[in-house]
């Protein structure tokens, strides 16, 4: 039973496979948090109240056991005598008082999950259950359900809110967090993952403070900033070993992570959409719902955090795989930029079927007057001096050469030297007053406005209906500024950014719909929306525009902390260097971390990088289901070792591993390098299929020993299968 309701002492126990969260009533009203951790018997309730000076309570409390400051809170209002950082901050507009106080009504738990209109979230399983709570704030009449939903195989809570105004009064939500956790104790260290453009998810790990320590985007996009994921441990927790908890949001616009240590020795987390970014005015009898966030906590280190989080991944977020297996992909970008045209796209098609690539993706510059990244975004039709026979004439030559075929797309973004801005110069996000600000030429659309929406519907399936593509690239080239949608009124300009994101949304469920066999992949400059969200609509995500190996041994790594490798797309690039056979392989090993792909000009390849290539292709087909499935373990993290990266995949029964060492810098001294594949099997044997060397099991798990190189850019890969 993942969740039981024990009413006569008015608690509310929550269950996964390892993990258990109790949370309880004080007084019989107001919502305490308990306790989150591994499944325990033993657990005390009766700790006393703590009572420091300058605490507020309530006059008719003569035993003062409810303090709002010192009380760990399940969901902390602003206002009513919690002075801590607060889950949510509601005005009444006709008062303009903020104080707020929901007061616990009733319990119910139901089997599956309940939907989020309009959102994206995590997909029910069979073992997947849902504990709402009922709350009313007396004051307004307001109501608040909170949702926990369980998922017990990953060790995964999710968290988010729905808000309905029962009042007679217009209210405004001021700040929205979607889970609040207030963990007894102080002394964690917080490990977070910033970063800018092309160098993305940077692994930084530091000592909680006292005070307040916020991890957010304010672009209207995840960000290649900072990524809404992020961990609590222990000082001394490792990979493997130690307390952990993981938190993200299933969201991919602006966000904030709150955690604030207070003076009790108190650690609150707060995850959602904040209130820089974020209002939202609801009138009488309106409701809002929030995004999911989602929790996990471990005591076996990191490693589980991210085991944890990729398992929840792969089984609720991503959508199914469109093909029996993940097409080896060749992009046209970095091979030609925006000089593409009917008869290159289709001799680089020859090429890579050659080659045993499976799909051709032809990326910008195919329409409306795109010669450069100065026009023709929102001009939705096929260049005809490029595509003389149009579209589907073409896709029909390419497929003939026995590939697949795929296209970019910017949906959301503009020039203004198009057509379509020329037509509607209305539908950009604009402050009255102010000059629209650009970058890279393009302006932003007001994907709030569902004129808009309706619009890039019909373009598309008047230039792709009846065309068989396979493969979709959706990117977004810059973020929001200026956020006011000119399609809303005034008193509701807060909600724009985040009415975007349900246009984009939207706009997303139309393609998957609309194109059923086709696979979306993600791309916002690279990884600047690495997030669940876009993970809920698309199969894999352009990890980083970076494509050099060694800066993207540091992006692969840092994505692989929250995220599966499934989601992670690994290209092979830069022709030049890979003319040397030691880059070439350095760069492949680096790109055996996810879904493999190609990024360059391949028509100038020699006949030995061809054939590197067609065996590097049948070498990943061996390890594929792995990589897409297996569990991941980091032996090395770059960030830490030296720009040295080792990580293994291993399947359910530990008889396939795949282990792979990176070395970005030569190491004079050739010092030498223990791995432990903690995974073998001590009473098994496992051969090598790369070398045919056999190792005992329990001489894996000792760790095998390399000798590091004095060279850059080493690599090696073992692939053990169990004899």
């Amino acid at each position: 039973m993942a969740i039981q309701l024990d009413r006569q002492n008015g608690r509310f126990y929550l269950r996964t496979k390892n993990t258990m969260y109790v949370l309880g009533l004080a007084e019989g009203k107001h919502l305490v948090h308990l306790y989150y951790g591994k499944h325990r018997r033993d657990l005390d309730f009766s700790a006393p109240t703590r009572a420091p000076h300058f605490c507020p309570y309530f006059a008719d409390r003569t035993t003062k056991s409810y303090l709002p400051n010192t009380a760990d809170a399940e969901f902390p209002f602003f206002g009513s005598g919690d002075f801590r950082a607060c889950a949510l901050r509601l005005r009444n507009l006709t008062t303009g008082g903020d104080a707020t106080l929901f007061l616990y009504r009733s319990a119910k738990k139901r089997k599956g999950r309940v939907e989020l209109p309009g959102l994206p979230y995590a997909e029910e399983d069979e073992k997947t259950e849902t504990l709402e709570l009922t709350m009313e704030d007396p004051a307004t009449g307001c109501q608040l359900l909170l949702y926990y939903t369980i998922f017990p195989e990953s060790d995964v809570i999710s968290r988010y809110f729905v808000l309905k105004n029962k009042s007679k009064d217009p209210m405004r939500i001021e700040k929205c967090m979607s889970l609040a956790l207030d963990i007894p104790r102080d002394g964690l260290d917080m490990i977070s993952f910033q970063g800018e453009y092309g160098f993305e998810r940077v692994y930084q790990r530091a000592p909680l403070i006292h005070g307040g320590q916020r991890i957010f985007s304010r672009r209207g996009a995840s960000s290649h900033d900072y990524n809404p994921f992020f961990m609590l441990a222990a000082p001394k927790t490792t990979e493997e070993r130690g307390e952990a908890y993981g938190f993200n949001l299933v969201f991919s616009g602006s966000f904030l992570d709150e955690v604030e240590v207070c003076g009790i020795k108190t650690t609150r987390v707060l995850v959602g959409l904040g209130e820089e970014c974020f209002s939202y005015l609801l009138e009488p009898g309106e409701e809002f719902c929030s995004p999911e966030a989602i929790m996990t906590y471990t005591t076996h280190g990191i490693g589980q955090i991210s085991r944890n989080m990729h398992r929840f991944v792969r089984s609720h977020i991503l959508p199914p795989d469109k093909f029996p297996r993940r097409p080896v992909v060749l992009n046209s970008w970095e091979a030609f930029w925006f000089k593409i045209d009917e008869g290159l796209m289709v001799d680089f098609a020859k090429e890579a079927k050659a080659c045993g690539m499976d799909m051709l993706v032809m990326d910008d510059g195919w329409f409306g007057a795109r010669i450069n990244d100065h026009a023709g975004l929102g001009d939705w039709y096929e260049n005809r001096d490029k595509f003389a026979n149009g579209l589907k004439s073409f896709v029909e030559r390419v497929k003939a050469e026995g590939v697949k075929f795929g296209i970019w797309i910017e949906p959301e973004m503009v020039n203004p030297d198009s057509d379509l801005f020329r037509a509607h110069p209305d539908w950009i996000l604009k402050t009255p007053g102010y000059e629209p600000l650009q970058a890279r030429h393009q302006l932003v659309l007001d994907m709030a406005n569902p004129e808009v929406i309706d619009y890039l519907k019909e373009s598309f399936a008047k230039v792709f209906d009846g065309v068989d593509i396979d493969y979709f690239k959706w990117d977004m080239n810059r973020h929001m500024t200026q956020v006011y949608s000119p399609a809303l009124p005034p008193k509701r300009q807060g909600e724009a950014a985040y009415r975007y994101m349900l246009g984009v949304y939207r706009l997303f469920a139309w393609f998957n719909e609309h194109f059923p066999n086709a696979m979306i992949e993600n791309c916002s400059g690279g990884g600047g929306r690495y997030d669940l969200g876009m993970m809920k609509y698309s199969t894999q995500i352009w990890t980083s525009d970076e494509t050099m190996p060694d800066k993207r041994v540091f992006i692969q790594c840092g994505s692989t902390f929250g995220y599966p490798t499934s989601t992670m797309s690994c290209h092979v690039a830069k022709l030049d260097l890979c003319r040397d056979p030691r880059w070439l392989n350095f760069d492949f090993r680096v790109a055996l971390n996810g879904p493999l792909g190609y990024e360059m000009n391949i028509l100038q390849a020699s006949e030995d990088m061809k054939e590197a290539m067609t065996k590097q292709i049948e070498e990943y087909r061996r390890y594929e289901p792995l990589i897409l499935k297996g569990d991941f373990y980091r032996l090395l993290n770059p960030f830490t070792d030296e720009g040295r990266y080792a990580f293994y995949f291993v399947n359910e029964e530990n008889s396939q591993i795949l282990l792979t060492y990176l070395q970005n810098r030569g190491d004079p001294k050739q010092r030498p390098v223990k791995l432990k594949i903690s995974r073998a099997d001590p009473n098994a044997r496992y051969t090598d299929t790369l070398s045919g060397v056999t190792y005992e099991g329990a001489d894996l798990r000792r760790g095998i020993e390399l000798d590091s190189d004095a060279e850059d850019f080493c690599a090696t890969t073992f692939h053990f299968c169990k004899v």
